[in-house]
């Protein structure tokens, strides 16, 4: 009997269709997928740390500033570090697709956790929002890339049209969920977040048809012993994984060490260098690459240290910047003070508005397109002057003075040009970059960086109220604009190490 798989429409015939706005049909079934994923994510993220520094009173878990920034770092972090794993456990055993699916069930069931008036069964639902992110984030976006056939100039538009999806998904979360949360209760909020996780894999599973055999199996080993021993150490490393993180659950249980959020961030710190240090030594230095694979693997570090840097700045959105806006920042219209957690749909809502324009602008320039080093160093320069900006507004909010908030949303616009110049692309070039055998991993190592970036972000946020707000955004811009000059002076070197890929 044949299978749906079977029935699939040949890769090559995805790729030749052109249905939706000129791309292949599958890439609106993917788009709609990581936009409910978004809602999902970016409503609950409007929330958290807002619902942990809110008094108990309020229905909030009344943490100290220090604790809820270690926690949302960690949370953050975590997020996209579990994309590594993720990609290489969709590489080895489950193929793009089946993880995606797995994702989505994760997350929904951790939305429904968080519901919960329990304090350990938040964590248990952050622990489950980790693992779902972990499996859907990068192979949802690896899917995407097997849409195209090698050299297909749609791609960078393609993936501007995918990124619009992500934005659209947080554009409408903090109007909804963010409403819910802070005028009716928490817990509803992210309720209404899980739902959203819902709908998306509703119709993820009902337009795979759409996807071909893109993502459907897992990457061919050269040959059968090779695929049996493959899978054989991909089951060993998850089974290792989920005894180590049982056996330090049952040492602090034990009472053997003090078990808290602050503890586990700076441990995340170190592994977080480690991780990296060990992907990139195997990728440059180990065996089995040609020299072309080293020299792109090397490019992909230029980018990924400068993405790093780049999340830093721009995910304070969800900490620093939230709390801000909260707090230092004049929310009132006409009379209507609206949700603090309403600032987190600036961003989105202008990348909606601007990602046609850029994906335009891409394509209109064609062979006179700056080249992915030369953008990733204009969104390092927009991040750095976002914040430069906020320093000065920062700076008239002394003494409980509420600025106005037209100095958050022009951090805002800087920050969301920064990352049209840097996201979609970063994107579009691991995917061009990596070598095949090792897709979705490579797009697991692309999120690594964000999940630095997400960590020192909740670090920045730790210290939200122990040091002066504009020596905090200042030392930030001071670094984002810095790095900016570095990188221009690394395009021509980074450029001649990828080898052709444009």
């Amino acid at each position: 009997m044949a299978t749906p798989q079977d029935l699939a429409p040949p890769l090559d015939a995805t790729s030749a269709d052109r249905s939706f706005f000129g791309h292949p049909r599958g890439l609106a079934t993917l788009f709609f997928t990581e936009m409910w994923e978004r809602f999902s994510y970016y409503g609950m993220r409007a929330l958290l740390i807002l619902f942990m520094t809110a008094p108990m009173a309020r229905g909030g878990l009344g943490f100290g500033v220090a604790k809820a920034g270690a926690v949302y770092g960690l949370y953050t972090a975590m997020v996209y570090l579990l994309c590594l794993p993720g990609g290489w456990l969709a590489d080895r055993i489950t193929g793009q697709r089946r993880a995606v699916l797995y994702g989505g069930i994760l997350i929904s069931a951790g939305q429904f956790c968080l519901m919960a008036p329990s304090e350990s069964v938040f964590y248990v639902g952050l622990v489950l929002l980790m693992l779902g992110t972990g499996l859907l984030k990068p192979n949802v976006s690896t899917i995407v890339g097997q849409l195209y056939a090698p050299g297909d100039h749609r791609r960078d538009s393609g993936f501007s049209i995918f990124y619009m999806g992500i934005n659209l998904g947080a554009l409408i979360s903090p109007i909804a969920c963010g409403w819910v949360g802070e005028r009716i209760n928490w817990r509803l909020g992210f309720g209404l977040a899980g739902i959203g996780m819902l709908a998306g894999l509703t119709q993820y599973v009902l337009g795979g048809k759409y996807m071909g055999t893109a993502g459907l199996h897992p990457a061919a080993a050269e040959s059968p012993e090779a695929q049996t021993r493959q899978k054989r150490n991909a089951l060993l490393g998850a089974v290792g994984g989920l005894v180590l993180i049982g056996l330090v659950g049952a040492l602090a249980a034990a009472g053997v060490f003090e078990f808290t959020a602050q503890l586990i961030s700076n441990a995340l710190g170190v592994v977080l260098v480690i991780i990296s240090v060990t992907v990139f030594s195997w990728l440059i230095f180990g065996r089995g690459w040609s020299a072309t694979e080293r020299k792109r693997s090397a490019a992909i570090l230029v980018l990924f240290l400068g993405a790093a840097l780049f999340w830093s700045m721009f995910e304070q959105a969800g900490s620093s910047l939230n709390l801000f806006g909260e707090r230092s920042t004049n929310r009132n219209i006409l009379g209507f003070e609206f949700p603090a957690s309403w600032f987190q749909l600036v961003q989105p809502a202008l990348i909606v508005l601007l990602a046609p324009l850029f994906a335009w602008l891409w394509a209109r320039l064609n062979h006179r397109e700056p080249s992915s080093p030369a953008k990733f160093s204009l969104g390092l320069l927009c991040g750095g002057a976002g914040f430069a900006v906020l320093a000065w507004g920062a700076s008239q909010a002394a003494g409980g003075v509420l600025v106005s908030m037209w100095w958050l949303n022009a951090t805002y616009l800087l920050h969301t040009i920064g990352e049209l110049c840097l996201g979609p692309v970063g994107l579009s070039a691991m995917t061009k970059l990596a070598p095949a055998r090792v897709a979705g991993f490579m797009m697991g190592l692309w999120f690594v960086s964000i999940s630095i970036g997400d960590y020192l972000a909740g670090k920045a946020a730790s210290v939200y109220e122990s040091m002066s707000l504009p020596s905090l955004f200042g030392t930030v811009a001071a670094f984002g604009i810095g790095a900016a000059l570095v990188l221009v002076l690394l395009i021509r070197p980074t450029v001649r190490l990828m080898s052709g890929v444009k």
